[in-house]
């Protein structure tokens, strides 16, 4: 009886000790982390997340594993460490420290998939209320990232709640403002095309507001936001037939930043709508320039073909067609074979990441160059290197977290190149459509030059002794401190982006009635 007993007491007892003893543990690991041996402490809170019989102990230690991440700059290990304790939900004692640390991580990566879908994931009802007790610039952050998502989704009005919960003394307000003007001027965006006017002058003033808040250097992507604020600007202005003041936006896009070559396109297209023809020619005249030799703008030949056309300027639209089929055609049957649905998205990824020697560069770089594909490889690189400092940490060979953080690595590794594969695929795609869209609006322009000249003929049209008659003026100057040089066929730096065409008018005067 007394044997029995005393085997009962033992069985009681062997939970305490050992619960003293993970508490014991956890206290060394503890100790040697906060006196900075964080290689020493690491391998002990992997130890204890993964087997410690106290729950309370296995919590924390799940916690100060993603911090010492974090300390050993190993950001995306601390990612999946911290993302594991949002995963467990507020009843983890860590929850919002854990949250904190995920944005922080995410902000010194710059990563733009996996964070902003592990924030949506767990962004449920339950937990909103929790989340609000956050720091004030952490959750302006967390509210920035879900609206990203919520925007991406088509979840307009929920985007726009969240990005104006972004107050102005955040970072990311600048940015938060640029995108509720995008969020605000979408076509889809409810209520429209009844409250049309409404929501294009809440945008308008979002724009605006995002323009002045990248005025403050400590404003993430300023220089970038101010760019895309005033591309926004240029096409709501634009939509709405304002064409001047879509000019005025566009041409206030700085030379040569990130978004110029986007500026000058859209700029032509303004210009022409604005019957400012020359205007036009003189925007795609720049963007035909040699620093741009390898950019991927099909459509603006379209768009310079159509200008002669409404001028009537006939061999110029023939010229101007032949030397896109001589650019466009080629690459349309180069990319061919790689715009299937039946290529595999490793396959698509890999074709855009690796040295180029199958796709043809313009498109190559077109998609290359792309936001999110180089979020992709700038995230895979990091898991590289990661990966490659975990297993030569000396102090952590033959410990059990050399093996799960190198299978976490490798697992987010695949994650990602499937998301950068999509985005090559879709791109690819993309590049393919437009081409055939475009070879189409070529040659339906092709045929109606054709038909027009027919006509002038069977007119009598002296056409060009029509264009004999007229002159070519220099055009107006801006102002008394610009000079007037002829385009000669050099392309000079700082000419770039002011050029002006004059151009005669091969249609006949229409007839008064």
């Amino acid at each position: 009886m007394h044997r029995l007993i005393l085997s009962a007491v033992l069985l009681l007892l062997a939970p305490l000790a050992a619960s003293a003893q993970d508490k014991g543990a956890y206290d060394q690991a503890l100790s040697a982390f906060n006196s900075g041996n964080v290689e020493r402490a690491a391998p002990r809170f992997q130890e204890l997340a993964a087997r410690a019989s106290d729950a309370d102990v296995r919590a924390r230690s799940e916690f100060y594993l993603a911090q010492s991440f974090a300390r050993m700059k190993l950001p995306v290990s601390a990612l999946l460490a911290y993302a594991r304790v949002v995963a467990a939900g507020p009843q983890h004692p860590s929850y919002l420290q854990a949250l904190e640390g995920l944005v922080e991580v995410q902000q010194g990566l710059n990563e733009q998939n996996l964070v902003p879908n592990l924030l949506d994931k767990a962004y449920t009802p339950e937990v909103r209320d929790t989340w609000t007790k956050l720091p004030r610039e952490v959750l302006a952050r967390v509210n920035y990232q879900l609206a990203t998502i919520s925007h991406r989704r088509g979840k307009l009005e929920d985007a726009r709640t969240l990005l104006e919960a972004v107050p102005a003394d955040s970072h990311f307000h600048a940015r938060a403002r640029y995108l509720l003007g995008v969020v605000l001027a979408d076509p889809h965006y409810p209520g429209r095309p009844a409250e049309a006017s409404t929501l294009d002058a809440a945008a308008i003033a979002a724009f605006q507001g995002a323009r002045e808040a990248a005025k403050d250097d400590s404003q993430a992507g300023h220089d970038e936001v101010t760019q895309l604020a005033l591309l926004g600007l240029g096409r709501l202005h634009y939509g709405r037939h304002e064409y001047p003041a879509a000019i005025a936006a566009y041409e206030a896009v700085p030379r040569y930043a990130r978004f110029w070559d986007q500026a000058l396109f859209e700029n032509g297209f303004a210009r022409f709508q604005d019957e400012d023809f020359g205007g036009a020619l003189g925007s795609l005249q720049a963007l035909h320039a040699p620093q741009f030799e390898n950019a991927f703008q099909p459509e603006s030949w379209i768009l310079k073909a159509t200008v002669y056309y409404y001028s009537c300027l006939f061999d110029e639209v023939k010229t101007t067609l032949a030397a896109y089929d001589s650019l466009y055609e080629p690459m349309a049957k180069q990319i061919a074979p790689f715009t299937g649905e039946d290529m595999d998205l490793l396959s698509a990824y890999n074709l855009v990441v690796a040295e180029n020697r199958r796709l043809p560069q313009p498109i190559y770089l077109w998609i290359r160059e792309n936001e999110r594909i180089q979020d992709v490889m700038r995230m895979v690189a990091q898991v590289d290197a990661e990966r490659r400092r975990v297993n030569e940490q000396a102090a952590w060979r033959g410990t059990g977290l050399v093996q799960e953080t190198v299978s976490s690595l490798e697992e987010v590794r695949g994650t990602l190149m499937q998301i950068g594969g999509r985005f090559a695929k879709s791109r690819l795609q993309e590049a393919a459509q437009n081409l055939r869209t475009f070879a189409d609006q070529a040659e339906i322009i092709r045929v109606q030059t054709a038909l027009d000249e027919k006509d002038l003929l069977l007119a009598g049209v002296d056409q060009k002794g029509l264009l004999k008659t007229q002159s070519i003026y220099r055009p107006k100057m801006p102002g008394a401190d610009w000079n007037y040089w002829k385009f000669q066929g050099e392309f000079w730096r700082d000419e770039i982006g002011y050029y002006q065409y004059t151009l005669k008018r091969g249609c006949p005067a229409k007839p008064q009635r």
